[in-house]
């Protein structure tokens, strides 16, 4: 039977989805909400410990892959910490503006400019600016199939098992 504490939490591990896919959406803690929410209302029992603290676990590295997946990428890049912190945060007013794509032309632009004053290298600036580009975009990519994971899970645990 479907009540009303299962279709707030479907609801918020949809909505977890969706938000891996738009920026400034907390995908992880959507999905740790729709979760918590459920084992809670469901008393306790619905969801075996092993199947909530493994779903938990994931929804877990999908906030962690969600906030700082730019920000290693960049670092392995090769941008400092300074360059990442402030190319986060034009990103975030740039994405505001203009969307998406503003974010993206923000990160690069920011990190290919502060690196090559920082350095002085072409190459090494540009570098630096795809791999925070890419690195978003894979960190997007990762965060979608997480938070789907744990929707299926989620799914096979309460529906089929």
């Amino acid at each position: 039977m479907v009540d009303a504490v299962t279709v707030v939490a479907i609801a918020l591990l949809v909505g977890a989805i969706v938000g891996a896919a738009v920026p400034m959406v907390p995908s992880g803690l959507l999905s740790l909400a729709g979760l918590v929410v459920y084992w809670w209302g469901a008393g306790f029992a619905e969801l075996s410990r092993l199947t909530f603290a493994v779903l938990v676990l994931i929804a877990i590295v999908t906030a962690l892959v969600e906030f700082f997946g730019g920000s290693i990428a960049a670092r392995a890049g090769g941008a400092s910490w300074l360059t990442t912190a402030v190319a986060a945060v034009v990103g975030i007013v740039l994405m505001i503006v203009s969307g998406p794509l503003g974010l993206l032309a923000g990160l690069f632009g920011t990190v290919f400019v502060l690196e090559f004053v920082r350095n002085g290298e072409l190459e090494g600036s540009a570098r630096s600016a795809v791999y925070t580009t890419v690195g978003t975009l894979a960190s997007t990519a990762v965060q979608v199939l997480l938070t789907a994971s744990i929707l299926l899970g989620f799914i096979v645990a309460v529906f089929l098992l």
